[in-house]
């Protein structure tokens, strides 16, 4: 887990993808944390990707990093404990001037049955079950 935690906090920036009825939905996102033996992501609950996430929480995340790529399948599931809110705004002080815990808005979703992949065109790909 830790390191998958690792490439995408390291990536920056990685592609989530969702499903909004039978079309697939791929947008930018940036937050990943690491919380009481659990990986989450951030988002706020007046978003597209919260309804999407509820309405089928299986999703896939994508980032490349120094010529490797990781693709990340996994269920996302929704965690409304102030803690694991604070954390993540602790880790993320830029979205605390939007987003603040238990504020009614902020989400965090724990990445459940996780399979990521790490691959390059130079070494076969390393899986990662959690």
């Amino acid at each position: 887990m830790k390191e998958v935690y690792e490439f995408l906090k390291q990536s920056g920036t990685y592609y989530l993808a969702t499903t909004e009825g039978n079309q697939p939905r791929v947008r930018p996102f940036g937050t990943i944390d690491l919380f009481e033996g659990k990986l989450y992501i951030q988002t706020g609950k007046v978003k597209a990707v919260s309804a999407q996430m509820k309405a089928n929480p299986k999703v896939e995340i994508s980032a490349m990093l120094d010529g490797r790529w990781i693709r990340v399948e996994a269920t996302a599931v929704l965690d409304e404990s102030i803690e694991a809110q604070k954390h993540m705004l602790s880790e993320y002080p830029s979205l605390q001037a939007m987003y603040q815990p238990g504020d009614g808005n902020t989400e965090v979703f724990a990445l459940t049955n996780v399979t990521a992949t790490i691959s390059s065109f130079t070494e076969g790909p390393k899986t990662i079950k959690f």
